[in-house]
């Protein structure tokens, strides 16, 4: 049975391409799977039939049959377990610490992405957020100083083959690429690079991109120019 996934029919310039069902199309790329995709208008999300699959009214969810998943990591690990071999290593400890690094991901680096992206973009036009941006900068730096001499010279975290781990570490660090906060471990630069050169990854892009087609929300130019975006840009 192929599986549906939720996501928006429309978002900000600045958000295409980082949406979370990016993560899971990438891995039913990777996977060879194919599946649909229910679009949501804005505000769609928060709307009763959505949140009896998502409770806290988010993208993406996961369908099939009669399993229904939300959070992309549990769903790109759901995708890796019942797809032998594509994702995680049959050896059971390099399955394990592809696990950890899923985990590593999600609760050890991205929380600081985020909380430079609410800084600067989300909560932006807020007193505290000029003078908080410092300390989150600095984290940021931290975990990616952990992060680079961990990697060194390796070409996945683990070694030669790309796992589910790497897979949501880069969708991670994309978070912050384009701010150039990647640009002083140039070894984190280049393994975010070989991510977004895999076949499966550009397939998942595009199919992203294809799929806004929505209109933007009424009030979202007045919100954008709030937080001194460029509405003309992710207006559109």
């Amino acid at each position: 049975m192929i599986p549906t996934i939720t996501a928006f029919d429309w978002v900000p310039g600045f958000a295409r391409g980082q949406v979370r069902d990016l993560r899971v199309r990438w891995a039913l790329e990777e996977v060879g799977q194919s599946y649909d995709v229910r679009y949501l208008p804005q505000g769609g999300q928060k709307q009763a039939d959505h949140r009896s699959r998502q409770p806290f009214g988010q993208v993406p969810t996961y369908e099939q049959g009669d399993l229904t998943l939300f959070e992309s990591g549990a769903i790109v690990l759901h995708i890796a377990e019942t797809h032998s071999g594509d994702l995680l290593p049959a050896d059971p400890a390099a399955r394990a610490r592809a696990i950890e690094w899923m985990f590593a991901a999600l609760n050890s680096v991205e929380p600081a992405m985020m909380d430079h992206a609410t800084c600067t973009l989300f909560e932006r036009g807020e007193p505290w957020s000029a003078q908080r941006l410092p300390s989150v900068l600095r984290r940021i730096d931290d975990r990616l100083r952990d992060l680079s001499q961990r990697m060194g010279e390796r070409t996945w975290l683990d070694g030669d083959a790309f796992t589910a781990g790497d897979l949501l570490m880069i969708s991670v660090l994309r978070i912050v690429a384009d701010d150039g906060l990647l640009d002083p471990h140039p070894n984190l630069s280049a393994y975010v690079a070989r991510g977004e050169a895999r076949p499966a990854f550009r397939r998942a892009l595009d199919a992203q991109l294809a799929g806004f087609t929505g209109t933007a929300p009424p009030g979202i130019a007045a919100w954008l120019k709030a937080q001194g975006l460029d509405t003309k840009e992710d207006v559109r």
